[in-house]
This record gives C-alpha cells, structure tokens and sequence, in this order.
C-alpha cells in the first residue's frame, strides 16, 4: 500500500513512464532469457554465432546509448522513447519471421539499438519531471522494473511450452501497445532551442573530469551488479548441484528488490543520503561475495540437509549482494543529472551508459577468467575475490572523489555559464538590486514586490527575502529566477 500511494504522488507523467518501464521489461524478459535456447537448440546454431547474435545486440545497445542521449537531450525524451518502442516491435517481430542469419542479425542490431534509445531517454524524463524527488522516482522505476521482469520471465516460461515465435509475437505485441499508449498519453515537452553542434555537446561531457572520474570509478560496481546474473546463480548451481538453485537465487533477490528497494531509499533520504552513501553501498555489495566463499570449494552435497546448508550462504551473500545495490542504483541515477546543465541531461546518462557497459563487458570477462582459472587450479575462491577486489577498489574511489569534493553535494546542480551582462542586469561582481521589503501583518514575514528600478524600464523581481506565504518568492530566493 505505501508503495502505492508513493506511486500516486508523482506527477502524472512519472506514473506514466513507471508503466512504460514495467511494460518494457515485460517483453523484454519474454523473450530474452530463451533466446540462448531457441538459437542454439531450436535452430541448431553454433556457439560461435550464437554469440555473434547476442554480441550484436549488446554492442548496438551499450555502444549507441550517448546517441539516444543526444536525441534526448535535442528532440526531447517522449519521441525518442516511441521510437525505440517501435523499432523493438520491429526487432522482437524478426525474431518470430525468420530463421535465416542475416534476419537474426537484423533482428538483434534493431532490438539493441531500441534500448540505446528509450533507456537513456526514460531516465532523462524521470530527472526532469520528478524534480527534488529523483532518488525516489528510480527507486520506483526499479520496482516496476523488477515486477515487470519477474512477470516477463513467468509468461515466457508458459508460452515457451507452446513454441519460441509465439514468445516472440507476444514480446512484440506488448512494444505495440506501449507505442500507441505513449503516443496518445505521453505528454509532449518542447525541446530548447540549441545553438551548438552534438559533437560540441559530447566535448562538453566529455571534457567534464568530475563526471569522467565519477564514470570511471563505478566501473566495478557495474561488474558486481552483472554478477547477479553470472557468478552468483553459477555458485548457486555448483554448490548444491541442483539447476533449481540457480532461479531460486534470482527470484529471491527480485522478491527482496520489490519488498525493501523504496524503504532503503527513504532511509537514506532521512540520512541525508549523498555520495558517502553510494561508496557504503558498493563495500555492502563487495562484502555480498564473501559467504559463498565459506562453501565454494565444498564438493557435491550428498543429501537434502548439505544442499540446504551450502545454499544458505550464497542467499546471504546474493541479499547483501541486492541490497547493496539498492542502496546505489537511486543515488548514481540522482546525481548523474546534477553534474552538467539541465539541457545535457541526456548526453550524460547515455556516456555514462556507454562507460557502464564497456566496464561490464571487461570485468565479465575478467571474472570469467578467474572462474576458469579457478576450476583449473582447484583454487574455486578466486572470481569471488576478484569482484570483493572489484567492488573496494571502486568504493575507494567514490570515496576519495567525495572526500576531495570531486562529486556534486546532494541538492547541487552544476554552475550554469556566465553571460555577459546585458542592459538592465547586474555587473559582474555585484549584487542584484533588491526590492522592496513589505511587511504583512497577518504573518508578520516580509516579502519582495516586482519593481522597475529608475535607471532601465526592465521589471526585475527581488532575490532576497526570508521566505512568504505562498512560497513564491522564497523559491527566486533560492534559485536566482525572475
């Protein structure tokens, strides 16, 4: 019920990007997670364009994210959500229509480039329009994600029994409704106009060191957060044997994502959240791989009582695992905005959605190592202590970048640029002029008045005042707005 009710308070339009978010990762989830099956079973494809097919897919995705930034940022995010909405229709509808290779492909590069599209575009949305409430707003946008999945992986696990294509149409078919819903129901917001180039925007983001060593020092909470979907149901399946044990882990931690992901942040939000809480967050998350290493080396269980006795430390470390990232995910996705203007909001959610993926891309591939190395060797803790590694180094870098100011304080925004002084406004250097102050008996707070100073015909508003009834002047006393 709490949820609800938070979900009632937002705007209408966040209410409608939470069901477009559900919406989306139901179709996804549909189809996805048995497309491995369908091509390598099914159609008797070899591993190697098996994972030509899913690497063109992640490839289009992570690597064209800065583009649907951009097109974010410049066309405004509702247009470009539809459009990637409607070419995973397109992309998810190849998969049913053909079989050969080059409509595979066709199929997986459309699929990712739709996702490099909508999802920088949704979070740019929820940052604009959810105002001082943005860790709250993804933190919802997390559940209904998490919900929208859980429903996803049920139904497609039933159309599955019935044939792979009808996963597929129907995965299509909900991308369908969402275009049509979001095409009549989505509220347009009109673009600012833009006098300077794409290329001179991505110079711009990338020429902010802040925002690049922030980027860069989340590349290892990026590879614990994969390891959701790699390591830990991989652990799970070698201690106790059991492939069950593996979508055990997984739906825990989903059910634990939907019961506790909008408390965690509200707790914060009364601690006064902030970037200290996103270093505590990834060395919660970093110490989520520490229990399984208590029963990683434990051979085959030998009965009922030693399955459940070794799976009971890769739970643990799974639920650090989620709350952990629970703790981070809303304020990462709070503060992104907050290091460059409110017009490039786009532009950094989709580099730093490139430098996530190239993060994730690598340390997979690092863990993945480790864990061949380990069966090898007989040493099995080794990828588990490569993502505890992982995870200290990157909290001790958001940790160093708040300690020597390098992260925006929670409730900044980034400086916007001098403009030289026009007729009618301040010199640099100088104080705005300031209205006159008028007492009002039935408060007895003061507050500004518009006035026309004698010297330019220009109506200027006060900055300064110690607050009013209606709050109105209170807010030009804090943002400097006329």
């Amino acid at each position: 019920m709490k949820t609800l009710r938070t979900y009632r308070s937002f705007p209408l339009v966040v209410r409608l990007l939470f069901i477009n978010q559900f919406g989306v990762d139901i179709g996804f989830y549909l189809l996805i997670p048995f497309l491995v099956t369908y091509l390598g079973h099914d159609l008797g494809l070899s591993a190697a364009l098996v994972g030509l097919i899913l690497g063109v897919r992640n490839l289009s995705q992570q690597g064209l994210f800065v583009l649907g930034g951009s097109a974010a940022d410049r066309l405004g995010p509702r247009g470009v959500i539809i459009v990637g909405c409607m070419l995973r229709t397109v992309g998810f509808a190849l998969f049913a229509a053909g079989s050969t290779l080059p409509i595979l492909l066709a199929a997986s590069a459309l699929s990712g480039l739709a996702g490099a599209l909508f999802y920088p575009a949704v979070r740019t949305y929820v940052a604009q329009e959810a105002g001082p409430r943005r860790a709250e707003a993804f933190a919802l946008l997390t559940v209904f994600a998490t919900g929208g999945s859980l429903l996803g992986l049920a139904l497609g696990g039933v159309l599955l029994l019935v044939d792979f294509r009808v996963c597929a149409l129907v995965a299509a078919g909900v991308f369908a409704v969402l275009c049509l819903a979001q095409l009549y129901a989505l509220p347009a917001r009109k673009a600012p106009r833009r006098d300077t180039t794409v290329r001179k925007d991505w110079r711009e983001v990338l020429g902010n060191r802040p925002f690049l060593a922030f980027a860069v020092a989340m590349a290892g909470m990026s590879t614990l957060e994969n390891q959701v979907y790699l390591l830990v149901p991989e652990g799970a399946r070698q201690v106790t044997g059991r492939q069950e044990a593996a979508v055990a882990v997984l739906m825990i931690g989903a059910l634990a994502n939907l019961v506790w992901q909008l408390r965690v942040t509200r707790a914060l939000a009364r601690r006064g959240g902030g970037p200290a809480w996103i270093a505590r967050g990834i060395v919660l998350t970093a110490f989520g791989f520490v229990p399984p290493l208590l029963v990683c080396g434990a051979g085959a269980p030998d009965g009922w009582g030693a399955t459940v006795r070794n799976a009971c430390p890769v739970i643990a470390g799974a639920l650090l695992l989620h709350v952990g990232i629970m703790i981070v995910h809303p304020l990462v996705m709070e503060m992104v905005p907050r290091f460059g203007p409110a017009r490039l909001t786009g532009t950094h959610f989709g580099i730093f959605y490139v430098f996530s993926g190239l993060a994730a891309a690598g340390g997979n591939a690092l863990v993945g190592w480790t864990l061949d190395v380990g069966r090898r060797t007989g040493v099995t803790v080794l990828p588990w202590l490569c993502c505890l590694v992982l995870g200290l180094l990157s909290a001790t870098a958001v940790t160093w970048l708040h300690r020597t100011k390098g992260l925006p304080a929670a409730g900044s925004s980034a400086p916007a640029r001098r403009r030289p002084a026009r007729h009618g406004s301040s010199a640099p250097g100088r104080r705005a002029s300031v209205g006159r102050l008028h007492r009002w008996p039935s408060c007895g707070r003061t507050r500004t008045v518009p006035f026309s100073p004698r010297h330019c015909g220009v109506v200027r508003r006060a900055v300064r005042c110690r607050g009013c009834c209606c709050g109105c002047c209170h807010k030009q006393a804090r943002t400097g707005e006329a």
